[in-house]
């Protein structure tokens, strides 16, 4: 393959470029590269992942009556990622550094027809518009890509929903703001003032010049790891926003293990989210709110226990709201957000910790819960030997009608044992003999004559002198079962070798009717087991937590016995 290299005059795009260009899937683009000979050749890349000449493509689409008039936006985007490849936060750096300040000097690695076209842009729209819409296309490319590099659009709808309006004149923190997006989508106005830090350098430049450019707000974002050298140690925030690294074991545990950040426990090293949840609370001022992205499996994971209860104990955890599977970049997985709160004094902390469960709605769809996904859960209620705040676990037990639930499951209970009775056939008892040494025939037999036939799993006879209960009864037998175990104990049923015995069709039929009937009473005995095990649990939980009472106690509180001193008794 040619190895071109990008130029402003030839810039190189992907397959999934040339879909977005042409309006089709990927798909498609691949389709077209297989039926037509005279599709253009690439010219860069590699075998997975070849690049292909703009103007090629956009001749060939024209030809076919595929192309669409590109937009300049369209044309920026594909000279910056032809020109920067896979540093292309660079160019979306440089693009941002040149629109800053339109008469300046231009970003040497910026090429002129970036140049040409980041201005023109910039004069039929606002400098602000373009640097959103290229991190935009960025944010987009990598949630294709399948990475958790940047926070999802549905996810900063999300928290930007929940934390509301804030002061005029807020601060505004977010330690891991990688691009910026957080902390830039939260509040409005000229005096909010807003910090942050990213560990990667080039998402720390452009998260800077997108702030720079808008001319609307204070922004101060500095490069570097925040857990390991904090550099705003002073800063106190109004708000804190984080969408931090996940399922990383690496976050500096060893070095920090008396860092006074840790006020609620040092997090293990399996557990770095609760070491960014405990940084964003010390730079939190009092009154002030975290607002922290975190995976479902740390509101159970056994590790995080102890802190969870001090978030609880202390008063400081306000909500837990589980969102829409597929709010997250690169998978469907649930993700939580985690609301704290530091009181302003020691009489100020929460009792309560609202839950929200929003994981039936579309990741699209109302961010508003209903009341039957929002409950108020107690803090004792939370402080058990789980500390789970999963929202799902108490939503659904707080909306539950243990009333009507004991009585469904208590009829039907009553139903399948009185069927179960009826199921059992009525058999006679003969001298124990193995029924297969008399006449008998394989099922490799039947298979050949046609008359039996094989469909996902069970055979079905195909012939009106062999009963199919009767076949299958047979075929799992016990005597069956003796004749496919092997010498060594091991147990593998050889269907086709197995043996039914030779039987008239109307007898098959009496053998397959009490097959079917056994079949159907090991199916409905499941199902009883199930039922008294749903039923039993149901109704400790119940009777435990007030929802049930005792027949013949007219209210839970009656036979509570009072103090034996307010009774007269000494």
């Amino acid at each position: 393959m040619p190895d071109t290299p990008a130029s402003p005059t030839n810039p190189l795009v992907t397959g999934s470029d040339i879909a977005r260009l042409a309006g089709v899937t990927r798909a498609a683009v691949s389709n077209w590269r297989r039926r037509y000979d005279d599709f253009p050749a690439p010219s860069g890349g590699g075998a997975n992942s070849p690049l292909f000449d703009l103007a090629e493509v956009q001749a060939w689409l024209n030809k076919q009556r595929k192309g669409q008039d590109v937009s300049d936006e369209v044309q920026l985007w594909q000279v910056l990622r032809g020109a920067y490849g896979e540093e292309i936060l660079g160019g979306l750096a440089d693009v941002a550094q040149l629109l800053t300040a339109l008469k300046g000097k231009k970003p040497s690695a910026l090429p002129q027809h970036a140049v040409d076209l980041a201005r023109r842009l910039a004069e039929e729209r606002s400098p602000s518009e373009v640097v959103s819409d290229l991190a935009e296309r960025f944010t987009d490319s990598v949630r294709r890509a399948g990475s958790d590099q940047v926070t999802s659009a549905r996810l900063v709808r999300a928290v930007r929903h929940f934390v509301g309006d804030i002061a005029s004149d807020a601060v505004v923190f977010d330690p891991a703001c990688g691009i910026g997006t957080l902390l830039l989508a939260v509040g409005s106005g000229p005096e909010v003032r807003r910090y942050g830090q990213e560990s990667d350098a080039r998402s720390a430049r452009f998260a800077q010049l997108r702030g720079d450019v808008a001319a609307e707000t204070h922004i101060d974002v500095t490069q570097g790891d925040s857990l390991r050298s904090d550099h705003w140690p002073d800063l106190k925030a109004d708000l804190v926003v984080c969408d931090p690294p996940v399922s990383d074991t690496d976050w500096g545990r060893e070095e920090l293990l008396l860092d006074p950040r840790w006020e609620l426990g040092t997090p293990s090293r399996a557990e770095g989210e609760l070491a960014w949840l405990q940084h964003a609370y010390a730079h939190t001022a009092p009154g002030g709110r975290v607002v922290m992205v975190m995976p479902a499996s740390v509101a159970y994971r056994k590790a995080g226990r102890r802190i969870r209860a001090e978030l609880v104990r202390r008063g400081i955890l306000t909500q837990v709201t589980a969102l829409a599977p597929g709010t997250a970049v690169a998978h469907a997985l649930p993700v939580h957000l985690w609301h704290l709160r530091r009181p302003q004094t020691p009489d100020d902390s929460a009792t309560t910790v609202r839950m929200v469960d929003l994981t039936s709605n579309d990741p699209d769809g109302p961010l508003e819960a209903s009341a039957e996904q929002v409950t108020e859960v107690a803090q004792i209620d939370l402080l058990d030997d789980l500390v789970d705040l999963t929202p799902g676990r108490y939503v659904e037990e707080s909306h539950r009608d243990y009333g009507t639930e004991y009585e469904t499951l208590r009829r039907e209970l009553s139903e399948q044992v009185h069927r179960l009775t009826e199921l059992l056939p009525a058999l006679i008892g003969e001298e124990p003999t193995s029924i297969l040494d008399g006449p008998s025939v394989s099922i490799a037999d039947l298979v050949r004559a046609g008359l039996v036939e094989f469909g996902d799993s069970e055979p079905v006879s195909t012939s009106d002198q062999l009963d199919t209960d009767f076949l299958r009864g047979f075929l799992h037998s016990t005597a069956n079962s003796r004749r496919s175990t092997s010498a060594s104990g091991t147990f593998r049923l050889d269907s086709k070798s197995a043996r039914i015995p030779q039987m008239d069709i109307s007898v098959q039929r009496r053998y397959g009717s009490a097959f079917r009937a056994l079949r159907e009473f090991d199916e409905r005995s499941r199902r009883v087991a199930e039922l008294s095990r749903q039923i039993a649990m149901l109704a400790r939980d119940g009777l435990g937590n007030g929802a049930l009472r005792p027949q013949g106690c007219s209210s839970s509180r009656d036979g509570w016995r009072r103090p034996l001193t307010e009774s007269g008794t000494d």
